[in-house]
């Protein structure tokens, strides 16, 4: 779970208009999204969802030889 320490811009009616968090934190939350994947991971996960829900269990790689 991340405690996120955020600090709220606000206009001159109270509303918010932006967010600031910590970069670490960024980094955190950027990771858990996968928004830090580049496209052949991405496309890589995407041909493992198909192969998964195809049950094309000759796709799958042996955890040992990794």
């Amino acid at each position: 779970m991340i405690t996120l320490h955020k600090k709220i811009v606000v206009d001159e009616k109270g509303k918010p208009t932006e967010v600031i968090i910590p970069l670490k934190e960024y980094k955190e939350i950027e990771e858990l999204l996968g928004l830090d994947l580049d496209k052949k991971a991405i496309q890589d996960l995407k041909q493992a969802k198909k192969d998964r829900e195809k049950g094309k269990r000759e796709a799958y790689v042996d955890l040992d030889s990794i």
